[in-house]
């Protein structure tokens, strides 16, 4: 039962619609008459809020422990009179206003502090399998290997139809099956090379996710683009949005960074990245500065000025979408991940780009002198070799 003395504190409606809404905690109330949620009076409580160590920047009022969930630990300030709580209240809208006295607890208004528990393995760039396949013993020529990954990557055909293009060309008997086996063997000595290859990053550079399908799940390729180049940074795979592939995939952008090197990345409005920054930016001297620009139309100075650079990621998008769709979706994470690393060694060091006078991202002094396209996969395999 829920004592006489505790009323609705938004709507003054007496204990007798006023229940418990936490089960066994029985620390938070909910009032029946205006559906609003609230903490239960001090002198009623159980168990005080655990303190800590750390002070809120704006009132200077200790943070208490308020969610553990998996990874991160959320601190939040409990001072009612915070001047962030108050500058935040009034952000709001005459709406907005009206349904946070309502619903109180859907306003994230006071102060929070994140302090995540990623380990380095966990925050470790997405790659391929290592394939049994050898790739010395493959019963085809360098010549037949460089058709397959010509057709297959760089004319982003499917691995039914490659197989259909070799024996209706060149009279060369394959299944689609060889083709999958020869493109992930290929991938393994690819990957590490498209790592140590990729460059510095540029001193401003954008990133984005879009989706693939897996299984028929949605998983989200998570991709950085420096500004200048153009040449992709990193590319990592996940099964979710959260903060930890952001992590990941910022982490590898900015590895081949200068220490005093001053580097903006530009991302969408996903909290997962400023989570993530703010992750990096604890153990970094130099801090990654952050501009988010946000929808489709231009409703602040950030998104004016950084819209440009939030096109270049978008374009990546769309390239890259057509040259997974033939493939109709992946039966494994490690299929889709082959492809995804062949694609950004196609397009950093092989692929013309227009806006660099049809020049590669990642020019190679050894393929200045080979003009087919299957010869510069053997020449780039043979350098990774």
């Amino acid at each position: 039962m829920v004592p006489k003395l505790i009323c609705c504190p938004y709507c003054n409606a007496p204990h007798i619609y006023i229940y418990f809404n936490d089960g066994k905690e029985r620390s938070q109330l909910i009032c029946k008459v205006c559906k609003s949620t609230f903490k239960i009076h001090k002198r009623f409580k159980q168990k005080e809020k655990p303190s800590t160590d750390l002070f809120c920047p704006h009132c200077h009022q200790k943070l208490y422990n308020w969610k553990e969930q998996k990874g991160v630990t959320i601190f939040k300030c409990g001072n009612k009179k915070c001047p962030c709580r108050t500058e935040n209240l009034k952000k709001l809208n005459p709406s907005e206003r009206l349904l946070q006295k309502l619903y109180p607890t859907h306003f994230k208004l006071n102060y929070q502090y994140r302090e995540y528990h990623f380990t380095p393995e966990q925050i470790e760039h997405s790659k391929p399998k290592e394939a049994r396949l050898d790739l010395a013993r493959i019963y085809q020529t360098d010549f037949v290997l460089g058709l397959i990954l010509t057709f297959y990557v760089s004319f982003s055909m499917s691995a039914r139809k490659t197989a259909f293009a070799l024996r209706a060309l060149y009279d060369i008997d394959i299944t689609g099956q060889t083709v999958l086996n020869y493109a992930q063997t290929v991938a393994c000595y690819l990957h590490r090379f498209n790592l140590e290859k990729k460059g510095e990053i540029d001193k401003v550079s954008v990133g984005d996710e879009t989706y693939i399908k897996v299984f028929g799940k949605n998983h989200y390729v998570w991709f950085f683009v420096s500004s200048l180049t153009r040449a992709i940074t990193a590319y990592h795979l996940s099964d979710n949005r959260s903060t930890l592939p952001a992590v990941a995939a910022m982490n590898e952008a900015v590895r081949t960074a200068k220490d005093d090197q001053d580097i903006t990345l530009v991302t969408d409005g996903n909290p997962s990245y400023a989570a993530g920054l703010h992750f990096l930016n604890e153990t970094r001297e130099n801090k990654i500065k952050h501009k988010k620009v946000i929808g489709l139309e231009n409703l602040d100075e950030e998104s004016t000025e950084y819209r440009p650079y939030k096109q270049l990621i978008e374009r990546l998008n769309r390239t890259f979408n057509q040259h997974v769709r033939p493939a109709a979706g992946f039966e494994t994470f490690n299929g889709a991940m082959v492809l995804l690393t062949l694609f950004v060694t196609y397009y950093n060091f092989m692929r013309p780009h227009m806006a660099l006078n049809y020049h590669t991202p990642v020019p190679l002094d050894e393929l200045k002198e080979v003009s087919t396209m299957p010869a510069k996969w053997i020449k780039i395999l043979s350098m990774a070799a």
